[in-house]
């Protein structure tokens, strides 16, 4: 029997996107269906690679090297659906990064549960952006990308709690300051197909963020740590950058980070080259 670590190696040796999304969601299906049948397949071992698959295109840029375009623009529109394509691919990674890399740290099934439904998410999320894209005469791989959105990966690749913190609490909760912003631009656009892709994807990602912060919680209370002073010192050491006001306070509570989590890690004097 394929153990769930080995499902998420395949995962993550795929290049294509599509498949490679494809893939993740007959295993996401599978993992949920033994757990509905109460066999539960095992989690098992495996090796993930340092870096996922990736497809030959799109070409990976340093983040100051990606073209910067006006978003109310059609091309604009366009690399702004490229550059969220390209984030929805790295997250379908590293949440099957996050159930292969650290069975060695014994979890209940529930954290395996909830990896494998925003693994599953995500991969729905590319797709619907990528039939965006196709729909406006473009397609994922069609402009540059950023190269350093697997950075958070392998600085934490050693560190669940790190990755815990640096992913789903800070970048993903980032997602959910700028999303409106996005669902404005494509509004005003009268593009009502991406508007609507944009809106699942903005009422599922809170999910994943609350998927880190309760994950992130539950070892604090394990270890007899105090969960706040254990993400600042956490963020300080592996996220390359000060957080960046504004925060969506609404559904960053929502997803269960306080102000107090977030607000003293405001600092514009670190490197602020990393995404």
């Amino acid at each position: 029997m394929t153990s769930l670590a080995e499902m998420a190696v395949q995962v993550l040796t795929r290049a294509d996107g599509r498949e490679k999304t494809a893939l993740g969601r007959r295993h996401a299906a599978t993992w949920f269906a033994a757990r509905a049948a109460g066999t539960p397949l095992p989690i098992g071992t495996a090796q993930p690679p340092l870096r996922p698959a990736r497809p030959e295109r799109p070409e990976l840029l340093p983040p100051r090297d990606v073209p910067r375009r006006r978003p109310g623009s059609p091309l604009g529109r366009t690399a702004l659906l490229h550059a969220v394509a390209h984030i929805e691919l790295n997250a379908v990674d590293l949440h099957w990064d996050i159930i292969a890399r650290f069975t060695a740290h014994p979890m209940p099934l529930g954290f395996y549960d909830d990896w494998v439904k925003a693994a599953d998410d995500e991969a729905k999320h590319f797709n619907l952006i990528c039939d965006c894209l196709e729909a406006m005469g473009s397609h994922y791989g069609a402009l540059p990308a950023h190269a350093g959105m697997w950075r958070a990966a392998e600085d934490t690749v050693g560190d669940l709690m790190g990755r815990l913190a640096v992913v789903p609490m800070v970048l993903e909760a980032r997602g959910l300051d700028v999303t409106p912003g996005m669902i404005e631009v494509f509004r005003k656009a009268n593009d009502t197909a991406t508007v609507a892709a944009l809106e699942v994807i903005y009422a599922e990602e809170v999910a994943h963020v609350a998927y880190g912060s309760k994950w992130f919680n539950w070892l604090c209370g394990r270890a007899g740590n105090d969960p706040k002073e254990v993400f600042h010192d956490l963020v300080r050491t592996y996220f390359h950058g000060g957080l960046k006001p504004p925060f969506n306070e609404e559904k960053r509570a929502e997803a269960g980070l306080p102000p107090d989590f977030y607000w003293p890690l405001v600092d514009g004097d670190k490197d602020d080259t990393a995404p």
